[in-house]
């Protein structure tokens, strides 16, 4: 499972049982965060959860670095017994964009956020499975 962190809304991605192909499941708003993951993980087998690490293109930390360091360590709280993983996000939501157009989807569906960061949270994923 990949998590695209935002102090509004938070984009999840999943892969297949065979771990090949990432998907997008759904975004949510990030209050909700804890109470879906854990509705979510009584259900569906999860062996990691990866998180976006929002830095700048000098590795400095961003405005939204703090607060994903506090979700990681509720996470961790939470869900003692699941790895997580960082992993840089650096271009996650202009490469979604980007792809986004690429895919041929119309300009009122890329104008919701919500799919930007599902899509995001799904090329994080998926790269994570191609150097696994």
């Amino acid at each position: 499972m990949a998590i695209d962190y935002g102090l509004k809304r938070t984009g999840i991605a999943v892969t297949d049982p065979l771990k090949i192909i990432a998907s997008a499941l759904t975004t949510i708003e990030s209050a909700r965060i804890f109470t879906f993951l854990e509705e979510y993980l009584k259900k569906e087998i999860v062996e990691l959860i990866l998180i976006g690490d929002p830095r700048n293109l000098d590795d400095s930390p961003t405005d939204l670095t703090a607060d994903v360091q506090r979700i990681i360590g509720i996470l961790q709280k939470k869900f003692p017994d699941m790895p997580l993983k960082k992993v840089d996000e650096r271009y996650s939501s202009l490469m979604a964009s980007r792809a986004m157009v690429d895919m041929g989807m119309k300009k009122i569906r890329r104008q919701k956020k919500g799919i930007v960061d599902q899509v995001a949270a799904t090329m994080m994923l998926q790269e994570y499975l191609l150097k696994a």
